[in-house]
């Protein structure tokens, strides 16, 4: 099927990478702008960093089984356009979910300073996809659109993805990047990682690289179907009053026949 997210916004906006044969290129095949393979070689820096804490993150970088785009303003309409446009062809050039593959979405600003100001930028960013994705694509089947739900997941163009955000305020230090960054991760590998029985190992892998790096395991890492994995998209130590939980600012949308529902996984 055809991108669907092909108006003169997403066009002018859509930044989409990858490597080819240790070279960055953009998916149309032109050569990325300097702030983007800047922005490219930082991050891929910190991923493979010895001290970095995802394994799994290391793995895609490794294999280059990623994309990565760079967008001016998180939270924008130009960003939003974009990115669904280059999200929803990494769902549709169907990136292999046997290995460890991710697109990560960063941003040249606003730069947060803190985990609040983040964590709404995020949300604020996710709900403008979903918005854009809605008019086309079902949620996905295999999770729920309810955030505070326990099996809850982003999804988009058909696909579940657990979002990782990072930023310059983090205080989980493997969420630490000078921009603020998105990364996509398709839920299908953990889950197939859960059927042979190697996510625990993945997970332990993860807790004691944490705690060699920072000195304790990220307490609010949660299982799915454990608790909404919604509270971990930010990487926020989410500190409530008794009485006073913590509420998802996300709001998601159904409808009943969407323009051109591919049914996907």
């Amino acid at each position: 099927m055809s991108n669907p997210h092909s108006s003169k916004l997403a066009l002018a906006n859509s930044n989409a990478t990858h490597l080819v044969e240790g070279r960055l290129v953009r998916m149309d095949g032109k050569l990325p702008s300097a702030p983007t393979q800047y922005v490219h070689d930082q991050f891929r820096a910190l991923v493979l960093s010895e001290g970095f804490p995802c394994v799994a993150a290391r793995s895609s970088m490794n294999t280059a089984l990623y994309r990565i785009g760079l967008y001016e303003k998180m939270g924008s309409p130009g960003a939003a356009a974009g990115l669904a446009r280059d999200l929803t062809q990494f769902v549709l050039d169907g990136a292999p979910t046997q290995n460890f593959t991710s697109f990560v979405a960063t941003f040249m600003y606003p730069r947060p300073t803190s985990e609040v100001q983040f964590e709404r930028l995020l949300f604020r960013q996710l709900q403008m996809l979903h918005d854009l994705d809605r008019e086309f694509f079902s949620w996905n089947e295999t999770v729920s659109n309810d955030p505070s739900a326990p099996d809850f997941a982003f999804s988009f163009a058909g696909q579940a993805f657990f979002v990782a955000g990072l930023h310059a305020g983090s205080r989980m230090w493997g969420r630490v990047f000078a921009y603020p960054t998105l990364v996509f991760n398709h839920h299908l590998q953990f889950r197939r990682l859960r059927i042979v029985g190697k996510f625990p190992l993945l997970k332990q892998a993860i807790h004691e690289r944490q705690v060699k790096l920072q000195g304790y395991a990220n307490p609010g890492l949660t299982d799915h179907g454990d608790g909404s994995e919604a509270r971990d998209y930010a990487g926020r130590l989410h500190e409530t009053l008794p009485g006073e939980p913590w509420r998802c600012p996300f709001h998601p949308h159904v409808l009943a026949k969407p323009k051109n529902d591919a049914g996907m996984d």
